[in-house]
């Protein structure tokens, strides 16, 4: 918590929210998903007017501030069934009206998919055919899984792609790096494209040279504590 709050201005602790809704979770073989249900804790920053949410399994490639044009509820579709969006990125208006309601509109209808993306499409029900503004570009929640789908696609529009979403159980830390060569290690399990793997090697170059060092730091200042300790 001391290195995020070393990051970013503001670090709130929320407490954790899950959807306890293994029958659904199992359809997608993903029984983690169920605590995504935190994320409706970000209706509740309200002394902040517009905010847009992102996943912690994306990556933003460039500045995105134009998203704050955007009103709620904008996000991009999601690549398995393009009628709903994907909840990874969105943008939205804090409201304990709407945390409130979502809560709710949770206890009493549950998720179609256990997780927090099949709550916020009901939720949110109109936005495949109610206001086409509210559809972010592909661009600004590119799938990495998607990418070798459809290569030809990904070769003429991303190289203006906003930020990548490393979507599935498998996420960019759970693979191993080699910090001599700045190379993903393959293990088998990395079967996408060349682009794919080089937006892997683009997080682990960010992680290595800008987080590693703030965690390296962290542990020193812990282990001499700890000493201080035993001295005392």
């Amino acid at each position: 918590r001391s290195v995020l709050r070393s990051v970013f201005d503001e670090v709130i602790k929320v407490d954790a929210l899950d959807s306890a809704d293994s029958v659904r979770l199992a359809l997608m073989q993903r029984p983690e998903l169920g605590i995504t249900f935190t994320k409706l804790h970000c209706w509740t920053l309200t002394h902040y007017s517009k905010c847009v949410f992102m996943d912690a399994d994306t990556l933003v490639l460039c500045n995105v501030d134009e998203l704050f044009d955007r009103e709620e509820f904008s996000a991009a579709p999601d690549s398995g069934w393009p009628d709903c969006f994907n909840s990874g990125v969105f943008v939205f208006r804090p409201s304990l009206k709407t945390y409130n309601l979502l809560l709710r509109f949770a206890a009493e209808h549950g998720s179609f998919d256990g997780g927090d993306q099949g709550l916020l499409n009901s939720f949110f029900s109109n936005w495949a055919t109610a206001d086409i503004g509210k559809h972010l570009p592909f661009l600004y929640n590119l799938s990495s899984s998607a990418v070798y789908t459809y290569v030809p696609a990904f070769n003429h529009f991303g190289r203006d792609a906003k930020v990548v979403h490393f979507l599935g159980a498998t996420k960019p830390w759970n693979y191993k790096y080699n910090l001599q060569t700045k190379r993903v290690m393959q293990d088998g399990t990395t079967s996408g494209s060349f682009h794919q793997l080089s937006f892997l090697a683009l997080w682990w170059n960010i992680y290595s040279a800008s987080i590693l060092p703030l965690l390296e730091k962290l542990q020193k200042m812990e282990e001499s504590e700890s000493e201080e300790c035993k001295v005392t």
